[in-house]
């Protein structure tokens, strides 16, 4: 591995002698933890023409850290900080450090992650493509290509919004596949629809205003609410969607409702029209924003997809946010906000002073696979496969499990929405279940209270068919 130029601070105005300058500055380093043991340090030479010295003076600092057994010399290989030492604490794992630091900090970050694998297990994943069916070479050749085509011009700045190819292409395929009527200057490219979340949560949240969410919901949204001061209210979900009426009390103090219409997030019910047309009305009526995530709309397996509340709003009212995660990869990081004009000016303000700008170059390379119709294959492809794993885990699940849960075969998305049978205290049988290196995400992981539910999200586009077979058959030996 190459080496950086290594960084020493002396004094010459000092009567200390240069070479134990030298010599106490990397004993220094060594104690804090910025040199472990074993670490190479830089030759003599090197040392001594980047701190402007002689090198019979490092020769000496050397001679004299060796001495005192903070560093081994070996023949033609150099000086090593000595392996006998104990390993020394970074600077940011020092508790008094932390304990003194001055300022409360928020959110605190969680103690694990409920996604976690063991080693050698398997994850129901309830939000996860299956990064494997994406063609390895597709995003290597294209990145060639738009280096290729957009020359340099794609490594300097550009516009907060996203690259003008990508917004236009990204127009393109609403308007043709979710009704949506949009044009490039309606679109902000994001990373991800995270940053989507955050961006329309900075725009629109002061503190105190009132935030309706989904009784069981994506959580991380919800945490980017209340770091914006929202006083969150959760609305129960059944089996038609979020419920108008419990919305209708809150209405008049409502400043924003974030909704998963499509296919609600985690139950995978979709809201049914009369209930999009109540929701629309409200909204304009008392004046408050809607947030539309619409994370897997690509993937409708039964019958028509539902076009999205946006593509229906007359009164600017929505806020539509969209992602490639699921349908490339969650490592490309790319979402999409699609908004009423004065929003979306927000928006992209806070764009600019958060992130200054997207990947230009990623944007430019998934605007050209969009207009040479690589996107939409890929789209094909994965809906194939995802169908055939959501009924391959419906049919595992009815053999072995067919009296512990129950469930109704979602038309559409990544995952299905399961019950345990009375009795099955399901948040149990999940811990036993990592114990033989399978693991299901339960309601209480998506409840904004937390409060434990007999159900659980089974994710089946993340694992193939064979690992899909075995996940049931842990499930299966862990019930008991």
């Amino acid at each position: 591995m190459a080496r950086w130029e290594f960084s020493i601070e002396i004094d010459r105005r000092k009567s200390v002698p240069l070479y134990l300058q030298i010599a106490r500055a990397i004993t220094d380093d060594i104690r804090r933890g910025r040199l472990h043991p074993g670490d190479a340090l830089p030759g003599t030479r090197t040392l001594a023409r980047s701190l402007d010295v002689q090198r019979p003076t490092v020769n000496a600092a050397f001679d004299e850290l060796a001495a005192e057994g903070w560093i081994v010399t070996r023949p033609a290989r150099g000086a090593f900080v000595s392996p006998d030492l104990p390993e020394m604490r970074a600077r940011g794992d020092d508790e008094s450090v932390s304990r003194h630091f001055p300022l409360d900090l928020s959110p605190a970050p969680p103690d694990e992650l409920p996604y976690d694998v063991p080693r050698g297990g398997l994850l129901f994943a309830p939000n996860r493509p299956d990064v494997r069916l994406l063609p390895p070479d597709l995003i290597g050749r294209a990145y060639r290509r738009a280096l290729h085509r957009g020359g340099a011009a794609l490594l300097g700045y550009g516009r907060p919004q996203g690259h003008e190819r990508l917004r236009a292409a990204v127009a393109s395929m609403l308007a043709s596949t979710r009704g949506i009527a949009a044009t490039a200057d309606d679109v902000c490219i994001t990373r991800g629809s995270q940053m989507a979340i955050a961006l329309l949560a900075r725009a629109m949240l002061r503190p105190g205003d009132v935030v309706a969410v989904e009784e069981l919901t994506y959580r991380p949204a919800i945490e980017v609410f209340r770091m914006h001061g929202a006083k969150i209210v959760p609305i129960p979900v059944d089996e038609h969607g979020i419920k108008i009426e419990a919305l209708e009390q809150i209405a008049p103090t409502l400043r924003v409702v974030h909704v998963t219409p499509h296919h609600q997030f985690p139950t995978t019910v979709t809201l049914s029209a009369a209930r999009r047309l109540r929701l629309l009305d409200l909204a304009q009526k008392h004046k408050f924003a809607i947030i539309e995530e619409d994370y897997d709309h690509e993937f409708h397996y039964d019958g028509a997809p539902v076009l999205p509340l946006a593509s229906a709003d007359r009164h600017g009212v929505v806020a539509y946010v969209g992602t490639f995660s699921k349908v490339l990869a969650p490592a490309l990081r790319t979402g999409y906000i699609v908004a009423p004009r004065p929003l979306l000016k927000s928006v992209i303000a806070h764009r600019l002073y958060a992130d200054v700008q997207g990947d230009r170059v990623l944007e430019y390379v998934l605007a050209e696979l969009m207009e040479e119709g690589e996107i939409q294959r890929q789209i094909h492809r994965t809906r194939r496969e995802y169908e055939a794993r959501r009924d391959l885990l419906i049919a595992a699940l009815r053999r072995r499990l067919g009296e512990a849960l129950s469930f109704d075969t979602p038309a559409g998305g990544i995952a299905l929405w399961v019950k345990a049978a009375d009795g099955i205290d399901i948040d149990a049988w999940a811990k036993r279940a990592r114990k033989h290196r399978v693991v299901i995400v339960t309601a209480r992981e998506f409840a904004v209270n937390a409060r434990p539910r007999p159900f659980a999200r089974l994710g089946f586009a993340s694992l193939n068919r064979q690992e899909l077979t075995e996940g049931v058959r842990r499930l299966a030996a862990a019930l008991v």
